[in-house]
């Protein structure tokens, strides 16, 4: 079943943004996406608590960055179909003056964004159709609607494994950082394929998906990721299972996809 209305031809290939609100429980989504999810599930079992843990762990942050920290700006990069919780909600539920810009490449995350991602009378919430290959590009268009002199919170979650060089990647964050002041956040998540958070299946699971589903993927070793926050400092607890990042005593088990929240000094 879908949410989505009648399929057109772009619904017989799986899509990263339908197959992840399919393992949310969503409704967005087609028999490709669908078929494509079950597959990646049979060889990553946890896949679903991956999508679950991933979505609770920016709850936390973006309540963190907003309530403890004061940012009211946030720039939420791979933005994904709207779902519960999202970040414009979060943060102007803690501040409704806050202003948020969702980026994406999607035509119809884009156009599912314009529709349900309103904001509140006092703030801001915009959209930017731009690919995170392209960071000066993101950061022009952004900076229409958030002011770069005063902090923000950059978002990066399950957004780097799209960008599948490594240098690229590196650069593409120090290109977004540099844009933003000391006292801006990176707030990041990443599969990994380090065994002992249970990366095994990670790396089965992405070459299928590749053969299978676009736009393709990888998953990276726990110091592939550090080095994305490089220069920047680390709050605790790190870089660590998303599921257990402050997660307090009733934290689920670990999962194969690693967060942090980290502050440019």
């Amino acid at each position: 079943m879908s949410g989505i209305g009648p399929a057109g031809p772009a619904a017989s290939v799986a899509n990263g943004a339908r197959v992840w609100n399919y393992w949310i429980g969503g409704r967005d989504n087609y028999t490709a996406d669908q078929r494509v999810g079950e597959q990646v599930a049979g060889m990553l079992p946890v896949i679903r608590e991956v999508a679950r843990a991933d979505r609770a762990f920016l709850g936390r942050a973006v309540r963190l960055l907003a309530d403890g920290h004061g940012v009211r700006q946030f720039l939420d990069i791979g933005t994904g179909l709207p779902t519960v919780e999202n970040t414009h909600e979060i943060a102007q539920g803690v501040a409704p003056e806050s202003r948020i810009v969702y980026v994406d490449n999607d035509p119809m995350v884009l156009m599912y964004a314009r529709t349900l991602l309103t904001s509140s009378p006092e703030g801001v919430t915009d959209y930017v159709d731009a690919d995170v290959h392209d960071p000066d590009t993101i950061v022009r268009r952004a900076a229409g609607t958030l002011d770069l002199t005063r902090p923000v919170a950059v978002m990066m979650l399950g957004i780097l494994n799209f960008v599948l060089d490594t240098d690229t990647a590196r650069a593409v964050v120090r290109r977004i950082m540099a844009a933003v002041p000391s006292g801006s956040f990176l707030v990041l998540t990443h599969p990994t394929v380090d065994a002992e958070a249970g990366g095994q299946g990670n790396i089965e699971a992405v070459r299928f998906w590749n053969d299978h589903a676009t736009p393709p993927v990888t998953a990276r070793t726990h110091a592939e990721i550090a080095g994305f926050l490089d220069g920047l400092e680390l709050l605790e607890p790190g870089l660590v299972p998303c599921s257990k990042w402050r997660a307090g005593t009733d934290s689920p088990a670990p999962v194969p996809q690693f967060g942090a929240v980290a502050v440019k000094p």
